[in-house]
């Protein structure tokens, strides 16, 4: 028997105009474990981050988060704390090109970066050498970085307050071979080496196997999800 789940979806619609509403029959994700799901495209990826995060309700069917049904979170404050325990990388989190890498992952612990305070300074440098940035990336306008190295800052800013759970939401969209692959071992040990939830929402079954312990792919008509039993998830640990 599962327990201490962080995620519990049963039995979800969420109509959003596509095709066909975002369907999940089922899907269950418990504390410290690293899930992928492949099939959701960019669209219904956000949905689905939308709807785990109280962001949005489903239609029909219930999504528990931290053992509560999203239902019930009746305020802004209420639904605030909820979302303070995800992370989320994601090609729609913002980051400002005019300033460098070590200021925007400073942003998370304060709005005063220009410059941060040395403590703050020291937290920024410990995050970006954590995601794999060079040291001689530290003070670059973050314009200035390829896919790779924004992939990384966007991950250093989803951890750097310690959260429940890290959510990747497609991160190979713009990254290619070996820099996917690298991405995905990073975000491996981070996930490891804090004890975090992961979850990640892909279209790429390699990266997803890179990344996770259990792979489930995504079936848009049903909302059934296969693959990635329990045996391969301790295999794959």
């Amino acid at each position: 028997m599962i327990t201490d789940l962080v995620l519990e979806l049963s039995d979800v619609s969420k109509d959003y105009r596509g095709l066909r509403p975002l369907r999940i029959s089922r899907l269950t994700v418990a504390a410290g474990e690293r899930v992928a799901l492949v099939g959701l495209d960019a669209v219904a990826a956000e949905v689905f981050v939308n709807l785990i995060t109280g962001a949005s309700l489903p239609d029909h069917g219930d999504v528990r988060v931290f053992s509560r049904s999203t239902r019930d979170i009746t305020d802004s404050s209420e639904w605030l704390s909820v979302v303070d325990r995800f992370g989320i990388v994601s090609a729609r989190a913002v980051l400002l090109d005019a300033l460098s890498v070590v200021q925007n992952l400073a942003m998370p612990f304060t709005l005063d970066v220009e410059p941060p305070a040395e403590d703050v300074r020291a937290r920024a440098v410990a995050l970006a050498r954590e995601v794999g940035l060079p040291e001689g990336a530290l003070d670059r306008l973050v314009g200035e970085l390829d896919a790779a190295g924004r992939s990384r800052v966007r991950l250093g800013r989803a951890v750097a307050l310690n959260p429940s759970v890290v959510i990747l939401e497609h991160p190979t969209a713009e990254l290619v071979g070996p820099d996917a692959l690298a991405f995905g071992e990073r975000c491996r040990e981070i996930a490891k080496v804090r004890n975090v939830t992961m979850l990640t929402l892909t279209a790429d079954h390699g990266f997803g196997e890179r990344v996770a312990g259990r792979v489930l792919t995504h079936h848009g008509a049903t909302g059934r999800l296969s693959g990635g039993g329990w045996l391969s998830r301790l295999r794959r640990d």
